[in-house]
């Protein structure tokens, strides 16, 4: 089943990318449902791609040394997580859990070296897009924390 067009504008990752290369996207995307409380990878699992939320929340977070589940955040629908396991070309360093039940897109790791090898220009864009959204999360990380330190 190919995922809508408006379902993908509605997305962080793809909310400005033109019709043609939305369509392209389309066509790799695979459809993925998570049960609440089911874990979409765990840390150190070898990447399957990129996640795309369509419905529901995913609590992405590590384990301590001490055995402790830290919540590093919550995501809700329109966002995506998996990015960096890609990018980096390695295993998952967090954990990412449905917190309740969960559709998702999944752009998978092949797909995604297929767009870089074959339209460098719609890679460009989604590499420009996960960019963008890295550094806002970066600036909201650094607010947080300056806000501790200032608060401590």
């Amino acid at each position: 089943m190919a995922i809508a067009i408006d379902d993908l504008k509605k997305q962080i990752l793809f909310e400005d990318i033109d019709d043609r290369f939305l369509n392209k996207i389309a066509g790799k995307l695979k459809a993925v449902t998570v049960k609440k409380d089911k874990h979409i990878f765990k840390e150190k699992e070898d990447t399957k791609g990129i996640y795309l939320i369509h419905s529901g929340k995913v609590e992405i977070s590590k384990t301590t040394t001490d055995g402790w589940r830290q919540t590093l955040t919550v995501l809700g629908a329109g966002h995506f997580f998996g990015e960096l396991a890609i990018l980096e070309k390695r295993s998952h360093e967090a954990n990412a859990l449905a917190l309740e039940d969960t559709t998702l897109s999944l752009l998978s790791s092949n797909d995604f070296e297929g767009i870089e090898n074959e339209d460098l220009v719609l890679a460009n864009v989604i590499l420009k897009k996960l960019a963008i959204a890295l550094s806002k999360n970066l600036r909201k990380m650094n607010d947080k924390f300056l806000n501790v330190l200032v608060n401590y």
